[in-house]
């Protein structure tokens, strides 16, 4: 799970902007919703995050710098030499020819090249800066680096760091001097160290990337917008998903009783059925709000089995807002979220409010340039745990509402 995150010149935002997760050794989690940053951490962090504001205020730019990082370590690599990275800088002149950093911190193994235990872990970062060529056409990496912290405290050791003069530092052992010159000699600039080194079958390197992948999302530069086709045979190849819809479906009153998927015509098929109704519907047939919970459920899912980050813009698009509780209960039940799993969403359902902590709420605003300003409900002062966060944020007292008229 991601328990600190900072974003600089990237979208909507402008100034650095940080979101740090941390909860205070004293404060009593009353849904079950914190877990430690790593086995046997005195700090933890909600496995639930949700962002509110107005409409483009910028929330979907939080999700787009996760999203954006994951898929640069993951797939960077397949980009053609001097291809452009799919991102955004803020859009004045001055920031267009500064540099974006995003910074993210989360837990990973104490012994970098052992990734395969989960118990002796430690705190990570991953810091990204890409900033403009010498030609100012273009961006490349000014600086990639992958630290950690085996003892937990103390100043963080570098694992890999690469900088923009195409310098390569790494941890003792980590590279062999043959893979080093074969890296330096093959790193682009516009593709990821540890992406690189996945194609060398780099050990370490190709782990990492199974831990990245254990992000999952619905957004990048714009929302994926999944066909009938793509769900339908993602349910089919996962069948243990199938059968775990097939339960959640009678506890959030679809009233849906069974879904199966067959096979016509050599294409699989979603037939669903509904009690009292003789007729099998289609997934097309069904309504949008029961459409987007198929969706969505499978970034659910595939986050609660791998202990991984569900990152969904606009989870509560068509969905009705007394189901949204239930879906994010789950990942405060240790038997469906065994791994610690998190999720990260914007919401416009202000009523979502009243089931969340305040240490699970994040709001963004605009200020009078454009720029997004992102700060959580427990940073605003004197704000009690016992108020009512939804008439307060509507009334206008936390900010980051729409302003009408």
């Amino acid at each position: 799970m991601l328990h600190r995150v900072e974003i600089e010149n990237f979208f909507s935002i402008k100034e650095t902007q940080v979101i740090d997760l941390r909860v205070r050794k004293s404060v009593e989690d009353i849904l079950g919703r914190f877990s430690p940053l790593y086995p046997d951490s005195n700090e933890r962090a909600p496995n639930v995050v949700a962002i509110f504001g107005p409409n483009a205020a910028g929330k979907s730019n939080v999700l787009r710098a996760i999203s954006f990082a994951a898929w640069f370590i993951q797939h960077s690599f397949d980009l053609k030499p001097g291809e452009a990275l799919p991102y955004q800088k803020f859009g004045n002149e001055t920031n267009i020819k500064s540099s974006t950093r995003l910074s993210f911190s989360f837990a990973g193994p104490a012994d970098i090249l052992d990734t395969s235990g989960e118990e002796n872990m430690c705190p990570y970062t991953y810091e990204l800066k890409i900033g403009p060529r010498v030609d100012n056409i273009g961006d490349d990496i000014i600086l990639e680096k992958l630290s950690y912290q085996p003892n937990h405290k103390g100043r963080p050791f570098r694992i890999i760091e690469r900088s923009s003069n195409g310098q390569i530092k790494a941890a003792k052992n980590f590279l062999s001097s043959k893979m080093e010159g074969i890296l330096k000699e093959i790193l682009r600039p516009n593709a990821s160290i540890i992406s690189t080194l996945a194609q060398l079958n780099h050990r370490v390197a190709s782990n990492y990337i199974l831990m990245v992948k254990a992000v999952v999302t619905n957004i990048l530069i714009g929302k994926f917008e999944t066909n009938e086709r793509d769900v339908t045979v993602w349910y089919a190849q996962n069948p243990s998903a199938l059968e775990a819809l097939k339960e959640v479906i009678k506890r959030i009153d679809l009233g849906i009783e069974n879904i199966d998927i067959v096979t016509n015509s050599g294409q699989p098929k979603m037939q669903l059925q509904h009690a009292g109704i003789d007729q099998i519907m289609t997934f097309s047939g069904e309504s949008h709000g029961t459409q987007q919970f198929l969706k969505i459920f499978p970034y659910i899912f595939m986050a609660l089995q791998r202990g991984g980050i569900a990152v969904i813009d606009e989870i509560d698009n068509a969905i009705h807002p007394i189901i949204l509780p239930e879906i994010l209960h789950w990942f405060g039940d240790p038997l469906r979220n065994p791994h610690h799993a998190q999720i990260w969403t914007t919401c416009q359902a202000a009523t979502l409010l009243s089931d969340l902590t305040k240490e699970e709420v994040v709001f963004c605003e605009k200020d009078h340039e454009g720029a997004t300003k992102i700060y959580g409900l427990s940073e605003i002062d004197k704000v009690r745990r016992n108020e009512n966060y939804y008439g307060k944020y509507l009334g206008g007292e936390y900010g980051a509402v729409p302003m009408v008229g």
